[in-house]
Protein backbone atom coordinates (compact mmCIF):
# COMPACT_ATOMS: atom_id res chain seq x y z
CA UNK A 1 0.00 0.00 0.00
CA UNK A 2 3.01 2.25 0.16
CA UNK A 3 2.48 3.77 -3.27
CA UNK A 4 -1.22 4.49 -2.71
CA UNK A 5 -2.19 8.12 -2.42
CA UNK A 6 -4.28 9.40 0.47
CA UNK A 7 -7.99 8.72 0.31
CA UNK A 8 -11.23 10.50 1.16
CA UNK A 9 -13.88 8.31 2.79
CA UNK A 10 -17.37 9.73 2.29
CA UNK A 11 -20.36 8.81 4.49
CA UNK A 12 -23.87 10.30 4.25
CA UNK A 13 -25.92 9.97 7.45
CA UNK A 14 -29.52 10.54 8.42
CA UNK A 15 -30.51 9.52 11.95
CA UNK A 16 -27.68 7.00 12.36
CA UNK A 17 -26.57 7.93 15.90
CA UNK A 18 -26.67 4.25 16.95
CA UNK A 19 -24.26 3.19 14.20
CA UNK A 20 -22.01 6.02 13.10
CA UNK A 21 -19.54 6.13 16.01
CA UNK A 22 -18.78 2.41 15.86
CA UNK A 23 -18.29 2.75 12.10
CA UNK A 24 -16.11 5.82 12.59
CA UNK A 25 -13.79 4.01 15.01
CA UNK A 26 -13.43 1.11 12.57
CA UNK A 27 -12.56 3.47 9.72
CA UNK A 28 -9.95 5.33 11.76
CA UNK A 29 -8.14 2.02 12.34
CA UNK A 30 -8.20 1.36 8.60
CA UNK A 31 -6.75 4.80 7.82
CA UNK A 32 -3.98 4.25 10.34
CA UNK A 33 -2.88 1.05 8.56
CA UNK A 34 -2.83 2.44 5.01
CA UNK A 35 -1.62 5.66 3.43
CA UNK A 36 -3.90 7.89 5.50
CA UNK A 37 -6.51 10.39 4.44
CA UNK A 38 -9.75 11.89 5.67
CA UNK A 39 -13.27 10.88 6.65
CA UNK A 40 -16.03 13.24 5.53
CA UNK A 41 -19.44 12.76 7.10
CA UNK A 42 -22.40 14.69 5.75
CA UNK A 43 -25.39 14.93 8.06
CA UNK A 44 -28.57 15.25 6.00
CA UNK A 45 -30.57 17.28 8.53
CA UNK A 46 -30.88 14.46 11.08
CA UNK A 47 -33.25 14.74 14.03
CA UNK A 48 -31.07 12.66 16.39
CA UNK A 49 -27.72 13.51 18.02
CA UNK A 50 -25.52 11.71 15.48
CA UNK A 51 -23.89 14.94 14.28
CA UNK A 52 -23.02 15.95 17.85
CA UNK A 53 -21.40 12.58 18.49
CA UNK A 54 -19.31 12.89 15.31
CA UNK A 55 -18.32 16.43 16.25
CA UNK A 56 -16.94 15.18 19.59
CA UNK A 57 -14.65 12.77 17.81
CA UNK A 58 -13.67 15.40 15.26
CA UNK A 59 -12.23 17.51 18.10
CA UNK A 60 -9.49 14.93 18.60
CA UNK A 61 -8.83 13.94 15.00
CA UNK A 62 -8.04 16.46 12.29
CA UNK A 63 -8.91 13.97 9.57
CA UNK A 64 -12.61 13.81 10.56
CA UNK A 65 -14.71 16.44 8.79
CA UNK A 66 -18.39 16.98 9.56
CA UNK A 67 -20.59 18.80 7.06
CA UNK A 68 -24.32 19.36 7.47
CA UNK A 69 -27.22 20.24 5.19
CA UNK A 70 -29.71 22.87 6.33
CA UNK A 71 -32.55 20.74 4.93
CA UNK A 72 -32.85 17.12 3.89
CA UNK A 73 -31.61 16.65 0.33
CA UNK A 74 -30.97 12.92 0.05
CA UNK A 75 -28.02 10.56 -0.26
CA UNK A 76 -26.79 11.69 -3.67
CA UNK A 77 -26.68 15.32 -2.55
CA UNK A 78 -24.65 14.26 0.49
CA UNK A 79 -22.15 12.52 -1.77
CA UNK A 80 -21.86 15.57 -4.01
CA UNK A 81 -21.32 17.88 -1.00
CA UNK A 82 -18.62 15.65 0.47
CA UNK A 83 -16.81 15.00 -2.81
CA UNK A 84 -16.68 18.70 -3.66
CA UNK A 85 -15.07 19.35 -0.25
CA UNK A 86 -12.67 16.38 -0.41
CA UNK A 87 -8.92 16.95 -0.46
CA UNK A 88 -7.96 13.74 -2.24
CA UNK A 89 -8.84 12.29 -5.64
CA UNK A 90 -9.45 8.70 -4.50
CA UNK A 91 -12.98 8.56 -3.09
CA UNK A 92 -14.45 5.70 -1.05
CA UNK A 93 -18.15 5.73 -0.17
CA UNK A 94 -19.92 3.76 2.55
CA UNK A 95 -23.41 3.77 3.97
CA UNK A 96 -23.78 5.26 7.45
CA UNK A 97 -25.78 2.32 8.82
CA UNK A 98 -22.67 0.22 9.48
CA UNK A 99 -23.75 -2.64 7.22
CA UNK A 100 -20.69 -2.17 4.98
CA UNK A 101 -17.61 -3.75 6.58
CA UNK A 102 -14.64 -1.32 6.56
CA UNK A 103 -12.25 -4.30 6.41
CA UNK A 104 -13.26 -4.74 2.76
CA UNK A 105 -11.60 -1.40 1.99
CA UNK A 106 -8.13 -2.95 2.24
CA UNK A 107 -8.74 -5.53 -0.47
CA UNK A 108 -10.60 -3.07 -2.70
CA UNK A 109 -7.75 -0.58 -2.46
CA UNK A 110 -5.25 -3.23 -3.56
CA UNK A 111 -7.36 -3.88 -6.65
CA UNK A 112 -7.84 -0.14 -7.19
CA UNK A 113 -4.11 0.52 -7.07
CA UNK A 114 -3.49 -2.15 -9.70
CA UNK A 115 -6.40 -1.43 -12.05
CA UNK A 116 -6.34 2.39 -11.93
CA UNK A 117 -3.03 2.36 -13.80
CA UNK A 118 -4.79 0.72 -16.75
CA UNK A 119 -8.01 2.72 -16.67
CA UNK A 120 -8.31 6.07 -14.93
CA UNK A 121 -12.07 6.20 -15.60
CA UNK A 122 -12.79 3.35 -13.20
CA UNK A 123 -15.46 2.32 -10.70
CA UNK A 124 -15.02 -0.42 -8.10
CA UNK A 125 -18.28 -1.47 -6.47
CA UNK A 126 -19.01 -4.04 -3.80
CA UNK A 127 -21.09 -7.14 -4.42
CA UNK A 128 -22.75 -8.25 -1.17
CA UNK A 129 -22.45 -12.04 -1.25
CA UNK A 130 -24.52 -12.89 1.84
CA UNK A 131 -26.87 -10.00 2.48
CA UNK A 132 -28.22 -9.47 5.99
CA UNK A 133 -31.49 -7.96 4.82
CA UNK A 134 -35.13 -9.00 5.04
CA UNK A 135 -36.54 -11.35 2.41
CA UNK A 136 -38.76 -8.60 0.99
CA UNK A 137 -35.79 -6.27 0.57
CA UNK A 138 -33.74 -8.96 -1.17
CA UNK A 139 -36.67 -9.73 -3.46
CA UNK A 140 -37.13 -6.05 -4.34
CA UNK A 141 -33.41 -5.75 -5.14
CA UNK A 142 -33.52 -8.78 -7.44
CA UNK A 143 -36.52 -7.39 -9.28
CA UNK A 144 -34.81 -4.01 -9.69
CA UNK A 145 -31.66 -5.75 -10.97
CA UNK A 146 -33.66 -7.72 -13.53
CA UNK A 147 -35.41 -4.58 -14.84
CA UNK A 148 -32.12 -2.66 -14.91
CA UNK A 149 -30.43 -5.36 -16.99
CA UNK A 150 -33.21 -5.23 -19.57
CA UNK A 151 -33.37 -1.45 -19.88
CA UNK A 152 -29.81 -0.25 -19.20
CA UNK A 153 -27.88 -3.38 -20.20
CA UNK A 154 -26.15 -3.00 -16.83
CA UNK A 155 -24.54 -6.28 -15.81
CA UNK A 156 -23.36 -5.08 -12.40
CA UNK A 157 -24.73 -7.67 -9.93
CA UNK A 158 -25.22 -5.29 -6.98
CA UNK A 159 -25.64 -1.65 -7.99
CA UNK A 160 -27.16 -0.80 -4.61
CA UNK A 161 -24.06 -1.64 -2.58
CA UNK A 162 -22.86 1.42 -0.68
CA UNK A 163 -19.14 0.65 -0.71
CA UNK A 164 -17.53 2.01 -3.87
CA UNK A 165 -14.21 3.45 -5.02
CA UNK A 166 -13.83 5.99 -7.81
CA UNK A 167 -11.87 9.14 -8.52
CA UNK A 168 -13.15 12.59 -7.65
CA UNK A 169 -12.65 13.69 -11.24
CA UNK A 170 -14.74 10.76 -12.49
CA UNK A 171 -17.71 11.57 -10.26
CA UNK A 172 -17.67 15.28 -11.06
CA UNK A 173 -17.55 14.51 -14.79
CA UNK A 174 -20.88 12.66 -14.62
CA UNK A 175 -24.23 14.44 -15.14
CA UNK A 176 -25.56 15.00 -11.63
CA UNK A 177 -29.15 14.26 -10.63
CA UNK A 178 -30.93 13.03 -7.51
CA UNK A 179 -30.33 9.29 -6.86
CA UNK A 180 -27.28 9.27 -9.12
CA UNK A 181 -25.58 6.94 -6.61
CA UNK A 182 -27.90 4.12 -7.75
CA UNK A 183 -26.80 4.43 -11.40
CA UNK A 184 -23.04 4.99 -11.23
CA UNK A 185 -22.16 1.74 -13.10
CA UNK A 186 -24.41 2.62 -16.06
CA UNK A 187 -23.09 6.19 -16.21
CA UNK A 188 -19.44 5.10 -16.02
CA UNK A 189 -20.08 2.57 -18.79
CA UNK A 190 -21.70 5.32 -20.84
CA UNK A 191 -18.45 7.27 -20.80
CA UNK A 192 -16.34 4.30 -21.84
CA UNK A 193 -15.09 3.53 -18.35
CA UNK A 194 -14.65 0.23 -16.53
CA UNK A 195 -16.79 -1.17 -13.71
CA UNK A 196 -15.39 -3.96 -11.52
CA UNK A 197 -17.56 -5.74 -8.94
CA UNK A 198 -15.74 -6.98 -5.84
CA UNK A 199 -17.22 -9.55 -3.40
CA UNK A 200 -17.71 -7.89 -0.01
CA UNK A 201 -19.21 -8.68 3.38
CA UNK A 202 -22.56 -7.42 4.57
CA UNK A 203 -23.52 -6.97 8.21
CA UNK A 204 -26.87 -6.81 9.96
CA UNK A 205 -28.00 -3.36 11.05
CA UNK A 206 -27.22 -2.94 14.75
CA UNK A 207 -29.48 0.02 15.47
CA UNK A 208 -31.89 2.39 13.78
CA UNK A 209 -34.00 1.51 10.78
CA UNK A 210 -33.89 1.75 7.00
CA UNK A 211 -34.94 5.15 5.64
CA UNK A 212 -36.66 3.79 2.52
CA UNK A 213 -39.53 1.35 2.12
CA UNK A 214 -39.43 -1.20 -0.70
CA UNK A 215 -42.35 0.58 -2.40
CA UNK A 216 -40.61 3.98 -2.25
CA UNK A 217 -37.42 2.49 -3.68
CA UNK A 218 -39.37 0.88 -6.50
CA UNK A 219 -41.46 3.96 -7.33
CA UNK A 220 -38.55 6.38 -7.35
CA UNK A 221 -36.25 3.85 -8.98
CA UNK A 222 -38.52 3.31 -11.98
CA UNK A 223 -38.72 7.05 -12.68
CA UNK A 224 -34.96 7.42 -12.40
CA UNK A 225 -34.41 4.32 -14.51
CA UNK A 226 -36.26 5.79 -17.47
CA UNK A 227 -34.45 9.09 -16.96
CA UNK A 228 -31.05 7.40 -17.14
CA UNK A 229 -32.21 5.35 -20.15
CA UNK A 230 -33.17 8.59 -21.92
CA UNK A 231 -29.83 10.18 -20.97
CA UNK A 232 -27.82 7.29 -22.37
CA UNK A 233 -29.84 7.12 -25.58
CA UNK A 234 -29.96 10.90 -26.21
CA UNK A 235 -26.42 11.86 -25.24
CA UNK A 236 -23.98 9.15 -26.31
CA UNK A 237 -20.43 9.66 -25.10
CA UNK A 238 -17.56 9.22 -27.62
CA UNK A 239 -15.73 6.15 -26.34
CA UNK A 240 -12.96 6.25 -28.95
CA UNK A 241 -11.52 9.20 -30.85
CA UNK A 242 -10.03 8.86 -34.31
CA UNK A 243 -6.48 10.10 -34.80
CA UNK A 244 -6.53 12.97 -37.37
CA UNK A 245 -3.20 11.83 -38.76
CA UNK A 246 -4.73 8.48 -39.75
CA UNK A 247 -7.46 10.26 -41.74
CA UNK A 248 -4.88 12.53 -43.40
CA UNK A 249 -2.64 9.61 -44.38
CA UNK A 250 -5.55 7.67 -45.88
CA UNK A 251 -6.59 10.69 -47.92
CA UNK A 252 -3.05 11.13 -49.27
CA UNK A 253 -2.96 7.46 -50.35
CA UNK A 254 -6.20 7.89 -52.27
Amino acid sequence: MSTLKKISIVIPIYNESENIIVLLKELLKILDTISGGEIIIVDDCSTDNGAELVLKHAEYRENIILLAHAKRLGQSACLLTAIKHSKHDTIITLDGDGQNDPEDIKNMLKIWEKEYKNSEFLLLIGNRIRRKDTFSKKLASRLALYIRKIILKDNTPDTGCGIKIFSKSTFLSLPYFDHIHRFLPALVNRQGGRVISIPVSHRARVGGKSKYSNWLRFRVGILDLWGVFWLIRRSPFPIKLIDKNIIKNNQEKE
